[in-house]
């Protein structure tokens, strides 16, 4: 089984060089590695450029946001399955695509989740928020449920039959493509308890007051195209963030 991973970035000196290099130390081989680039101002692209790698597929242009570059990278991959890495976060340890994978082999699902820990920006070892996603069951998408975002791999076909990311969302398209992927009846899926992505604290969606409020409207807005829920919804998906300090 190919693994293709996406990462894109834009003005991330500081941190794309760690997602780079996470991805080069797992110990499964058979990995792409998509780099989309959103014509970053600063370093980024001479530190991607100076860790290039066979493996790697490099896409340097202007985008539509951050979902509208994942949709690229995706159409680029040719693997198996789809992975998404952000340029600010990690693989918990370098077996995490082998893990993955074997998941894939031994039980066939379209998908396979797992577990996350928020970390500081400076730090990956000091651990901020733990997210232990658990078993899906459809009626919890009604209270909030979701899992990481960041730890979902998927069978490629799957995001051809769903048509990617919705571009009109600017934070919370992610929500709705997660809602439509666990909304279809003839989905199967898998999970693996224990932690498989390291993302840091300071995110598009949580880094200040506005982020939070037109957040909230997008998840609404998600949950209304899909079907699910309204108020009570999005009150019990902050509600479950809360729970993760703990």
């Amino acid at each position: 089984m190919k693994v293709s991973i996406v990462t894109v970035v834009r003005n991330n000196e500081n941190s794309i060089l760690d997602a780079i290099e996470c991805i080069k130390k797992q110990s499964y081989e058979d990995i792409e590695h998509i780099v989309v680039d959103g014509e970053s101002t600063d370093s980024t692209w001479d530190v991607i450029n100076n860790n290039y790698s066979e493996k790697m597929v490099l896409i340097r242009e202007p985008d539509d946001g951050i979902y509208d570059a994942l949709n690229k990278g995706i159409n680029k991959a040719s693997g198996d399955i789809i992975g998404i890495l952000h340029s600010d976060d990690l693989f918990a340890d370098q077996f995490v695509i082998q893990n993955v994978v074997d998941e894939f082999k031994k039980y066939k699902p379209d998908l396979i989740y797992g577990d996350l820990l928020y970390i500081t920006q400076k730090s990956p070892h000091k651990v901020i928020r733990k997210w232990i996603a658990g078993e899906f069951k459809k009626k919890k998408l009604r209270y909030g449920w979701m899992p990481p975002h960041p730890t979902i791999f998927l069978k490629s076909e799957i995001y051809s039959q769903i048509g990617g990311y919705d571009k009109k969302y600017k934070i919370s398209a992610d929500y709705k493509f997660i809602l439509q992927l666990f909304l279809r009846g003839n989905l199967s899926w898998g999970y693996i308890p224990r932690v498989l992505v390291k993302m840091r604290m300071g995110g598009l969606s949580n880094k200040n007051f506005s982020s939070i409020v037109s957040k909230t409207k997008e998840d609404l807005l998600a949950l209304n195209e899909t079907r699910v829920g309204g108020f009570l919804t999005v009150f019990c998906k902050n509600t479950r963030k809360l729970m993760q300090f703990f």
